[in-house]
């Protein structure tokens, strides 16, 4: 086990090795193994050099994300994204509090303050997490270090900064830690303000402008067999622009407590967690790039536990025996505008005191059954509740007849309709996975892996019961200016997922190779049926659909191909090695054989890396093939291919290193396959459509970070 933390910790520095290594590896109980893993163990070397969003860190591992903000992105695995992606910070799991998800999980940690994070993708054991069926990312920054003193002092500290030329971006990180060799306190903390940045071809990416900071302070306590860990969180975005969405976000103010308590017996651990996050979130509008008058409000709350009791059954056998509960609960409205007719003069209670509930229980089984075969086995049962109150339109008499005046959809009717309804939904979910690698040589070995993992609808999808145009494009975190209309009646869903890795080396280590494909059935997918159109304008492309979640049965598959290889190694010129990745995704409803949403295209990447001293240089080209495989349904745009060429160089002493990366180098113009439309260019010019997003531009990020 130690020889093998200590190969992928030098692997740190040279990602697409790091997936290549323990994706592919065979690992022992202390989260070491599964079919398409990407894990990051230890200290990572460096890592307080990256700042502000966390994407910079995941994306290097075969994380996708999805357009949306500028710390705000969310994670595609396998093609899914949104709330089927499960997110843990720190052990615990943030829901997106907003319609349009402007405040996922991984907003809420900067990428210096991340010790260390793992992905879990496919088929992944059940202790890994519950209610998803794309897979867990999972991020930690509680990392206490002690001293061997006995008396309290100064241990360690850090500060960095990060200065990028295309869209003016300032980040600041710092750090700090006093500790005994029973005490540990650590400060850290972020800072980072951007303005919009600009594409290839020079032109400004309307509201992509964001600002943001983030603290934590934690303080550790432990003796020979037990630990308490006890870590305080705040953050505070007062503005940052949402380019593929109707409004932006105007402030989100968290605060957030964990407490850890491990201990230790003769054959036994057990661990215990408690969690609570609180956040007033609002939408609205700041900047002229996109303007407007409409204050969206959202308060909601997280509170989890998590009980875990790890029983050594022999040398080779552990059993997981755990209990998880989290309850959510969130109030969405929409206070009225004074002076507006349409949107007053009543608030607008969109989601009024909705509940979220869940309570699992799981047992997991691993063992090494002999020096080929290692197998991981388990089941889990969750039980989730959703409730809602009653809610209300703007105007429940006036609204109501001018909407049917109109022949257009009320609002008001919809409210009554709704508040009519059973509201009450119960889910009883049943996870079960098992992964077995097989040491076939000394060089080659095979995974396989079968899982069965369910999702249960979120609050909106359930719960968002406004019709009218502008309450349905209100809803969505697709970025694809359609509107949505909630589903009481919707099922969980669920995904029965097969994958097979095989991967071959060396034997000397000077290549390695490896093949996975994948294929995951899922009953009950929530996508969306069209309901009606809508035009703003008289041009038939700015035409937007509204939609109704629903349930349909769907198919995903895929396969992914990497390699690495030794190219030469000398005292004169250093270490050059040659790195490359294949990975193509297809999905599709199975009623339709319609493509399922933001699906992105087969993309390849490689990558020269050369160490020579304290320098470390790399040369990286990423191909993206064309979009042409698109969802109707949301009317969602074709892209062109792009190819993106990055050029990165770094040197580090003991205290101090300084990097300088150059990304998109050729300043290619492109439009991001997961983007989105841009609602912002469509508001100020109208008479273009609904164009896609486009990616960044040429920039020169420098980078420093100094130890002390």
């Amino acid at each position: 086990m130690t020889d093998k933390k200590n190969s992928l910790t030098s692997y740190l520095l040279s990602p697409l090795a790091l997936v290549i290594s323990s994706v592919l590896s065979p690992v022992a109980f202390a989260d070491d193994t599964s079919i398409e893993v990407i894990e990051v163990h230890g200290q990572a070397q460096n890592k307080h050099l990256s700042l502000g969003s966390s994407e910079s860190l995941l994306t290097d591992i075969g994380v996708d994300f999805s357009a949306a903000g500028g710390m705000a992105n969310l994670p595609v695995l396998n093609g899914l994204m949104g709330d089927r992606v499960a997110v843990l910070v720190d052990g615990a799991q943030i829901t997106a509090a907003c319609a349009n998800q402007m405040n996922p999980p991984l907003s809420y940690i900067s990428a210096n303050q991340i010790s260390s994070y793992k992905v879990v993708a496919g088929v992944s054991p059940v202790s890994a997490g519950g209610d998803n069926i794309a897979g867990v990312i999972a991020v930690n920054s509680i990392s206490p270090q002690y001293s061997e003193s006995s008396e309290l002092a100064w241990h360690s500290g850090y500060v960095s900064a990060q200065y990028n030329t295309l869209d003016n971006a300032k980040k600041v990180g710092a750090g700090m830690r006093i500790a005994s060799d029973v005490l540990s306190f650590n400060y850290q903390g972020a800072y980072s303000d951007a303005n919009s940045y600009e594409d290839g071809n020079g032109g400004l990416v309307l509201d992509t402008l964001y600002r943001a900071q983030n603290h934590s302070l934690s303080a550790a306590m432990r003796d020979d067999k037990q630990q308490l860990v006890v870590k305080l969180s705040h953050q505070k975005i007062p503005y940052q622009g949402f380019a593929n969405q109707y409004m932006d976000m105007t402030d989100n103010t968290s605060y957030g407590a964990v407490a850890q308590y491990k201990r230790t017996f003769t054959n036994s651990e057990l661990e215990a967690q408690l969690n609570w996050h609180n956040v007033k979130h609002e939408m609205g509008f700041f900047s002229a790039e996109k303007p407007g008058k409409m204050p969206m409000k959202t308060d909601a709350e997280d509170i989890s536990t998590q009980l875990k009791w790890r029983l050594a059954l022999d040398n080779n056998s552990q059993l997981l025996l755990a209990q998880e509960y989290h309850h959510m609960k969130l109030d969405d409205w929409w206070p009225a505008v004074e002076g507006s007719m349409m949107m007053g003069p009543n608030d607008y209670n969109n989601i009024n005191n909705g509940r979220r509930q869940r309570i699992a229980v799981l047992a997991e089984y691993e063992s090494q059954l002999s020096t080929r075969w290692w197998v991981n086995a388990g089941i889990r049962f969750e039980n989730v509740m959703t409730n809602t109150d009653d809610v209300q339109a703007y105007n429940a008499g006036m609204a109501a007849m001018n909407a049917m005046a109109m022949a257009m959809p009320s609002d008001a009717m919809a409210a009554k309709k709704f508040n009519n309804q059973n509201k009450k939904q119960t889910d009883n979910l049943v996870d079960a996975n098992v992964l077995i690698n097989y040491q076939l040589s000394n060089n080659d070995e095979l995974q396989i892996g079968l899982a069965r993992k369910n999702r249960a609808p979120n609050l909106y999808e359930r719960y968002s019961w406004g019709v009218g145009n502008m309450a349905t494009t209100m809803i969505g975190w697709y970025g694809d200016g359609n509107g949505y209309i909630g589903n009481i009646s919707l099922k969980p869903e669920t995904a029965h997922t097969l994958s097979s890795t095989y991967t071959r080396m060396a034997k000397d280590d000077s290549w390695r190779i490896s093949a996975n494909a994948w294929v995951s059935d899922v009953n009950n997918y929530i996508d969306a049926n069209i309901v009606r159109s809508f035009n703003r304008t008289a041009l038939a492309a700015n035409t937007r659909n509204v939609l109704m979640f629903n349930n349909v049965d769907a198919r995903l598959y895929g396969v992914k191909l990497d390699a690495v290889l030794a190219l030469h190694e000398s005292k004169q010129y250093g270490s050059w090695s040659l790195k490359a990745n294949i990975t193509n995704t297809r999905g599709k409803r199975d009623d339709t054989n319609q493509p399922l949403y933001q699906i992105k295209p087969l993309q390849t990447q490689f990558a020269i890396n050369q160490q020579v001293g304290r320098f470390e240089n790399a040369l990286t080209w990423q191909w993206v093939d064309s979009k042409t495989r698109v969802d109707s349904n949301r009317l969602e745009n074709q892209t062109e291919q792009y190819h993106l060429l990055n050029l990165s160089s770094k040197a580090s002493w003991d205290a101090l290193t300084v990097s300088v990366d150059i990304t998109n180098l050729l300043d290619e113009y492109y439009k991001l396959p997961l983007g989105g439309v841009s609602i912002a260019e469509f508001k100020q010019d109208m008479s273009q459509g609904f164009n896609q997003l486009a990616g960044q531009g040429r920039s020169i990020n420098l980078a420093m970070s100094y130890a002390f």
